[in-house]
Order: C-alpha cells, then structure tokens, then sequence
C-alpha cells in the first residue's frame, strides 16, 4: 500500500516512522525547501515519549533535553507555590515514561533522522488533490504529480489538505500575545532557577525552563492580553520596554530574566474549532490540521503524534479496507483530542492541582479499539463523496 504524507512538522515524520518500520511504503511531502531547526521549548508527556521509544528516538531525547524534578506553579506577585507536583522518576515510575523539555527544533531533528531519507521530498507544496478514482492524485506548485492509496495531511493549522477538503476556516486572534526568547544563563550572574516554573496571574501566565541538559539558556514564554493584532505575520520582533511593561509588578524572579533577556518575538495567539469532519474518501487529516490546540497543556505535538500512531494501528487491524481503518481512526480519536482540547483551552492544567493519569497514563497502543458506526448510519457518509481536481 502507498501513503503519501503531507507536511514533515512533527506529525508527519513520526506517523511516517511508525508506518515505514510496520512495512508500508511511505512517501512524505515538504513544502519547505530543507529541513531547519526552528522553534523553542517544548513539553513531552509521558504519553508521548512512549511512542517516541518505540519510534527509537525516546533514550536520545532524554539526554539531549531535560527531565525536570516537578512542575511548579506560583502567584505572579508573591511567589506563594500553589502546586509543587513531582515529575523526574516518579513519572517515569508512574507511568513507564519520563517527562521531557527539549528544544523543538532537536525533537524536529531526530523524527526526520526516523524516516528513511529517500523517501525524504522537500521543497514540494501541494496545490490540489483528487480523490475521486481508485487512488489519490496529488499535484504540488512545481508541476510534479504523485499518486497514493492513502493521502494523510499532516500540514498543520493552516493545512492545504483540509483547505482542498472543507476549505479552511481562518484561525482566529483571541486578544493575546506571547514572548518568547532563548538567552545564555551567563547574563543572569549566577541567580539560580527551578526546572520549570509557571507563574500566574489572572490575565497572563509567565513560563520559565530550561530545554537542554545542559542548562546553559534560560528559555521563557508568557501569554497576555492585546486587543489587537495589526500585523501581516504572526510574529514580529519584540519592544522590550513593552514585554517589561506587560509583566510590571510580577515576582523579581520574573523581573530578573525579563531584565537579562537581550532580544525576544511576539507572537499572536490565535485558535479555532475542531473539525467534525477528518476525513473525506482515502484523504485523512491528523494533528492540528483536524483539531488545533492552544499550548497551554503543552499536548499539542502529542496528540498529532497519537494521531498517527492510532492511524497506524487500525490500518494493521483492517487489512485491506482502508475506508474501515479511516473510520476506526476517527471513532478511536475524536473523543480524546476534544477533551484535550477544551482543557487546554481553559489554561487551568496543573495551576493549583493535578490529575494527570487521563493524559500522561493513556497508551495508544493498549487502548481497546471502538467500533465506528456502520458506514451505511453516518449522515451525510464522507466516505462516499467524490472530487475532482
């Protein structure tokens, strides 16, 4: 069987992993012209870092990023801890499987390195699909042609294969900002941190932690509010004055890496809904392309990753009929990456208390399998539709 990939974020190389290494031939598409190390920290559950084990990347992340003893949360001004909730050994003890904080870019990086090089296509952004024959037709911008038996678009939140199969409703600005920057710990004299830390005020949540082993780059991310966006892009350099301003009269903590930090970006903040439709033909969407998440449970990178790992496994249970395994695919998702969404979206994970088991504890691999409804039940039955480019 042919699967043609869309997209070689984070999604697409590990769904492209996980099936290349089960035995099917699996092509992913870039748009990109060559790989770059981009991004900043990112959080990896132990639910995530189990499939990265089994993608052979899990032992090598570990010692390229950091483990932290607990996540701490404090009150913006007082510093009072409001949750100090262990993590280190007693997650992975917990649940088979460490918490990491690494650097995008590496974990970018090492999921490239999983999939097999040749089968590797940078600079090949799709323009349209057709699904309407026994196989997808995928054409990009530079004229070339391809064909699959499956088509995942794991293009993320501006997706071009949700766009060519629903259209693509805009994310919309949500009246927030985020700083972010990545400094030498040299600049901040000797001043000792936490692993982790979240410091939260009503309106705005200031995040400090290191995403190397060797914490040698103190890396902070906030949120708060800005009524408007102006800009044409998402990001543009930060006013430091401004970023100061924002935070005035949090933690001298706060203060202190604010006040080293030599340069920082803004970032828009902007979110949309789930799609109740991921899936049209033999054309199935993961990731943020079907369910876009905020970062605030930092869940994001781990439920595309489920995603494909899921895709992969009811592909092995239904041999040979590729609209049951989609439709197992959805029935076995949607549920889980809605709950995950609306807790993110609320940004209260991990403030004053935790209960994590339904997030870190869930194993892709052991959940039982739900049936989905009979084809001939769905309304409106997307499996049956036909396009043309």
């Amino acid at each position: 069987m042919r699967i043609a990939i869309v997209g070689a974020g984070l999604g697409g190389p590990a769904a492209a992993a996980m099936l290349q290494a089960t035995g099917y031939d699996v092509q992913v598409y870039e748009q990109s012209r060559a790989f770059s190390r981009i991004g900043a920290g990112i959080h990896l559950g132990p639910n995530l870092v189990r499939i990265l084990d089994r993608i052979g990347i899990g032992r090598r992340l570990a010692q390229m990023g950091v483990n932290p003893e607990a996540w701490i949360s404090r009150k913006w001004d007082t510093g009072e801890v409001m949750l100090d909730y262990p993590l280190g050994k007693d997650a992975e003890r917990r649940y088979g499987a460490p918490y990491l904080m690494v650097h995008r870019g590496d974990f970018n990086a090492l999921l490239i390195d999983a999939v097999r090089p040749e089968t590797l296509h940078f600079g090949k952004r799709l323009i349209d699909l057709d699904w309407t024959g026994k196989s997808v037709k995928l054409l990009f911008e530079d004229g070339t042609r391809t064909e699959a038996d499956i088509v995942i678009g794991a293009d993320g939140v501006r997706s071009r294969c949700r766009e060519v199969l629903v259209g693509l409703e805009m994310p919309k600005y949500v009246g927030a900002v985020a700083y972010r920057s990545i400094f030498p710990m040299a600049r901040l004299a000797g001043l000792r941190f936490n692993d982790y830390t979240k410091w939260w005020a009503d309106d705005r949540i200031v995040l400090t932690y290191f995403i190397t082993a060797a914490r040698d780059n103190m890396y902070f991310v906030t949120s708060s509010p800005q009524a408007q966006w102006p800009h044409e892009t998402t990001s543009i350099a930060a006013d430091l004055d401004e970023m100061r301003a924002a935070f005035a009269g949090f933690h001298r903590e706060v203060r202190q890496v604010f006040e080293a930090c030599p340069a920082a970006t803004k970032w828009a903040q902007f979110d949309c809904e789930e799609l109740s439709l991921w899936s049209r033909g033999r054309v199935v969407l993961l990731g943020d392309a079907c369910h876009p998440m905020t970062p605030f449970m930092g869940q994001g990178a781990a439920m595309a990753i489920e995603d494909g790992a899921m895709l992969t496994r009811c592909l092995q249970a239904s041999p040979g009929d590729l609209d049951y395994a989609i439709r197992l695919y959805e029935a076995n998702r949607k549920s889980r990456t809605t709950a995950v969404q609306r807790s993110s979206r609320a940004n209260t994970w991990f403030k004053a208390d935790a209960d994590p088991d339904w997030v870190f504890g869930y194993d892709v691999f052991k959940a039982p399998l739900v049936p989905p409804a009979p084809a001939d039940k769905l309304e409106g039955s997307v499996h049956a539709d036909s396009r043309s480019a």
